[in-house]
């Protein structure tokens, strides 16, 4: 039990600084992206309009694969998360029906003829 409450305690933390990362990306990304629409509509040298256009396509790009990588692993951790609650909820099936299958055998024993019990050759 220590272990599930220490691990999904780990995940809400990791999930919220995922979070505030992902949201500090949009932040950046809502900058650049602001930066680009007054670049391209400013009145600057076409040539280094061109460059700085450029600059802030390729921040921009990087920026959103950030983000999608961020995703990507809150998702594989839900999936990871996913597969060890269905892992532990099999095992906890498990150690039931061993139980009741212990209890069964338990019955069988005891039902056992008074016959099968004596000594024969005595």
């Amino acid at each position: 039990m220590q272990v599930s409450s220490a691990t999904s305690a780990s995940s809400a933390s990791s999930s919220a600084s995922s979070s505030s990362e992902i949201a500090k990306l949009q932040k950046q990304l809502r900058t650049l992206t602001n930066e680009l629409k007054e670049t391209a509509s400013s009145e600057m040298d076409a040539k280094a309009k061109k460059q700085k256009v450029q600059a802030l396509q390729s921040q921009i790009q990087m920026v959103q694969a950030q983000i999608a990588a961020i995703q990507r692993q809150n998702q594989q951790e839900q999936i990871e998360k996913q597969k060890q609650a269905e892992a532990t909820k099999a095992q906890q099936a498990a150690q039931a029906q061993a139980k009741q299958n212990g209890g069964q055998r338990a019955q069988e024993r005891d039902k056992t003829t008074l016959g099968s019990r004596l000594d024969t050759f005595a």
